[in-house]
């Protein structure tokens, strides 16, 4: 049974437990880990402090590759709420000094400062460049059961690398897997046949010229949309228009003074000015249908649930339609899904945005992020499917409990406690509670602290169910 401000929620959670004892085909093998980020880079720091012998496979060419997509981009959260307990106690131990706890890092900061430098502690166990494309059992594929746990994992990888592993940590994210810019979860008729932007392009920067006195439309009500709206703004001479499908923007807005982080109320409110003042064209109930190449323009055309069109043509489209789990690299192991998230079972009555904001998520751990595949584990943003209730300190201690676990500490894997700050409005566009919870969220959603100085949250920027602080 779990409680929260939302009521009283009871549900039945099915165990699935890694064996205490490794099995002797696995005996010498490491752990491997998934993705460089900062849950991925938290589960390293846990496995040092443990003992327990692992390897980390970042696919991109550099640490928190992701993060550094979006470099540019300042967060709403201050140091003092970006950085995993055990990740400090190890840095500190080497001589780092933390930075100043109430200052917004950009993501480039995040790597400079604190990342780069966590990672640079486990030498050559973490891998760049090293993109997983398969995971199964060595010798087993799904179908087959006896003798499965005694198996060793095996790992492939683009280059034709095969690894083995005693366990799987994958906390590879969502980043590389954005949602579609179609309104019905399909692709929109066209979208393979235009050209449309990744969420969060540095507008200000160095991608200036590819917006400057171009007629953008920007798709999407998470902060991460926000953050393009805002800085397209300061761009003179360029049309914006944003279009969503809720019939309002309220939720975009936010909490505006009551935001207990000032930097993100402020942004609900400037972008609210200039939607007002008409330099943004705001256009609701917008289902995206179909594109077509119109020349140098794109003509992108919506169809509501009742059959009414508009449309609207512009040239450039920046799609913050938030991010789905790709489980595609899992499709030989056992995993218990649920259908409609693509969490594990367990987890999704507690992270159901229908139910739930980020702010009454109980915490949970190991037990509910277990598979009947024993030993594999996904955890941060990639845990929650298309969820958008994740907070990072959630995924802090979702890999303090699973590393626990893999090192037979089941009282400590068990005892999962999340403590979340009262730094800020969080809700979801389904549960209008204002719980003052804040963390770094992962993913993206983002706002403008003063421009040109873009601001967001980590997280999940997602039309379809917005951001987790948003």
């Amino acid at each position: 049974m779990s409680d929260s401000c939302c009521g009283t929620t009871t549900f039945e959670i099915e165990q699935f437990t890694t064996p205490q004892q490794t099995a002797p085909g696995m005996a010498g093998l490491p752990v491997v880990v998934i993705g460089a980020g900062p849950v991925g880079l938290a589960a390293a720091a846990q496995l040092t402090e443990r003992g327990i012998d692992f390897l980390l496979l970042e696919a991109g060419e550099q640490v928190a590759a992701s993060i550094a997509q979006w470099g540019h981009v300042r967060v709403f959260s201050p140091w003092k709420y970006d950085i995993d307990a055990t990740a400090r106690r190890l840095l500190e131990a080497d001589g780092w000094t933390a930075p100043d706890p109430e200052w917004l890092p950009t993501g480039a900061e995040l790597i400079n400062d604190y990342l780069a430098p966590l990672a640079k502690l486990f030498g050559d166990r973490v891998r760049l460049g090293a993109k997983v494309t398969a995971i199964s059992r060595l010798g087993y594929d799904r179908v087959r059961t006896t003798g499965r746990e005694q198996a060793p994992f095996l790992i492939r990888l683009a280059d034709g690398t095969e690894l083995r592993a005693r366990a799987i940590v994958d906390a590879s994210g969502t980043y590389t897997s954005p949602n579609v810019l179609g309104a019905s979860g399909l692709p929109a008729h066209g979208e393979g046949e235009v050209s449309v932007d990744h969420a969060l392009p540095d507008v200000l920067g160095a991608d200036r010229d590819r917006y400057q006195g171009k007629h953008t439309l920007v798709v999407g009500a998470g902060h991460s949309a926000a953050t393009t709206l805002l800085a397209l703004a300061e761009l003179p001479g360029t049309p914006i228009t944003w279009a969503i499908r809720a019939g309002d923007a309220t939720r975009t807005y936010g909490g505006g003074d009551a935001d207990a982080l000032p930097a993100r109320g402020a942004l609900g409110t400037r972008l609210r000015a200039h939607v007002e003042s008409g330099r943004i064209t705001l256009l609701t109930g917008f289902f995206t249908h179909r594109v077509n190449a119109t020349g140098q323009d794109i003509q992108v055309i919506s169809r509501d649930p009742s059959g009414h069109e508009q449309s609207v043509t512009v040239e450039r489209i920046v799609s913050a339609t938030g991010y789905r789990p790709a489980h595609s690299i899992a499709a030989e192991l056992r995993l218990d899904l649920d259908p409609v998230l693509g969490s594990t079972r367990a987890l999704a009555p507690l992270i159901d945005p229908n139910q739930h904001s980020c702010g009454t998520v109980p915490p949970h751990g190991v037990d509910e992020l277990a598979h009947p595949e024993p030993g594999y584990y996904a955890v941060g943003v990639k845990s929650y499917g298309r969820a958008p209730t994740f907070l990072m300190a959630t995924g802090y201690e979702q890999v303090r409990s699973v590393v626990a676990a893999l090192a037979g500490d089941w009282q400590a894997a068990r005892d999962v406690q999340l403590d979340l700050p009262e730094t800020g409005v969080c809700s979801s566009n389904l549960v209008q509670a204002q719980e003052q919870r804040v963390g770094l969220a992962t993913g993206i959603s983002g706002g403008l602290l003063a421009a040109p100085l873009p601001l967001t949250t980590v997280g999940a920027p997602a039309e379809s169910g917005g951001s987790c602080c948003g």
